[in-house]
Formats: structure tokens, C-alpha cells, sequence
């Protein structure tokens, strides 16, 4: 398949390369660094963003895409479900 933009250089807002599974986990990093967050099922979602920081964001809607670097998705303080990272 043809792909017209392979040459390009993509930025933070270009469209996500490659998505997977999340399942939170205390003190495990993800295999990438995240681009954005998809979330399938509305709770608070706890994690470590690109910079070290930890922080919990309450009540996250099911079906929007959170535009988060993040480097971990931790199990304590998450009850939303569904968590999809794109990279």
C-alpha cells in the first residue's frame, strides 16, 4: 500500500502511528511513551507523564483521546477502563 506522507517528519499533532493495550500497572513503564491516551470506560486515570510527574485526572470520559505523554499508567488510583495508548 502507498503511503504519501511516509517522508514526513511527524509532529505532535500528526495522527498516532501505532495504538495498544493498556493495563495499569504500579512501577512498570509502557513500552512507548504515549502520544495520547484513548479511554473506553469512564473512572480517574493515575499516571507518570513524560516528565516524572505523577498526577490522577478524575472522572475521565469514556471515548475521547486525552493528548498525554505519559510513561506509566498506574494501577493505584485508576478505575477507568478500556486505556488504549497511541504512539
Amino acid at each position: 500500500m502507498s503511503d504519501s506522507f511516509e517522508s514526513h517528519s511527524p509532529g505532535l499533532n500528526a495522527p498516532a502511528f501505532g495504538a495498544f493495550q493498556i493495563t495499569p500497572q504500579d512501577d512498570t513503564a509502557l513500552n512507548h511513551v504515549t502520544r495520547a491516551i484513548y479511554i473506553g470506560g469512564e473512572g480517574n486515570l493515575t499516571l507518570t507523564t513524560a516528565h516524572g510527574q505523577t498526577v490522577t485526572f478524575i472522572a475521565v470520559q469514556p471515548g475521547m483521546i486525552y493528548p498525554i505523554r505519559c510513561t506509566e499508567v498506574k494501577q493505584s488510583g485508576t478505575t477507568a477502563s478500556g486505556i488504549v495508548g497511541l504512539y
